[in-house]
């Protein structure tokens, strides 16, 4: 650590303190050359988690949105209101899992995850965001879209008699 009295790079520290829950570091450190004490602090600088935009643009993950747009698809549906934050707990969760490695996560892969989730909690809240998050064109494509929840419920009962 540079002194700020002199710039000699010799020091020691006299005392250190953990700060913030251990997420902060203050030492106090006294100069070799010159004698000046003065204090550092030290924080882990991580690397923010970001989304990749489906055009490549990349933004940090917002949990904001993501409930938004669950709240939105929940909307007016009997579902608590504490679900939507259980569901954005549950989906940032997995989102950093599958990002782990670099720390990123595509909006493609993001809205998967909320469709597998929508889908296991309310039919009509999965068919809403799917109608926003993979732009229906037209009425063919929501009617087979709807089709196919009733393809994967029958099939997830064919897996439970089983």
């Amino acid at each position: 650590m540079r002194c700020p009295y002199c710039g000699s790079l010799e020091d020691k520290v006299l005392e250190s303190r953990t700060l913030m829950h251990g997420e902060s570091i203050r030492r106090r450190r006294e100069c070799q050359e010159c004698g000046y004490k003065f204090t550092s602090y030290e924080r882990i600088d991580e690397k923010p988690f970001m989304v990749v935009k489906r055009d490549g643009r990349r933004q940090p993950f917002d949990r904001s949105k993501l409930e938004k747009g669950i709240d939105r698809a929940l909307e007016k549906r009997p579902i608590p209101t504490v679900m939507v934050e259980q569901i954005s707990n549950d989906i940032e969760d997995q989102a950093i899992k599958i990002g782990k490695d670099e720390r990123e996560i595509s909006t493609a892969e993001l809205g998967e995850l909320v469709l597998e989730k929508l889908f296991s909690i309310d039919k009509v809240a999965y068919i809403r965001f799917a109608s926003v998050y993979r732009h229906f064109e037209d009425l063919d494509e929501f009617i087979t879209e709807v089709k196919n929840i009733d393809k994967r419920g029958a099939e997830k009962a064919q897996e439970g008699k089983k």
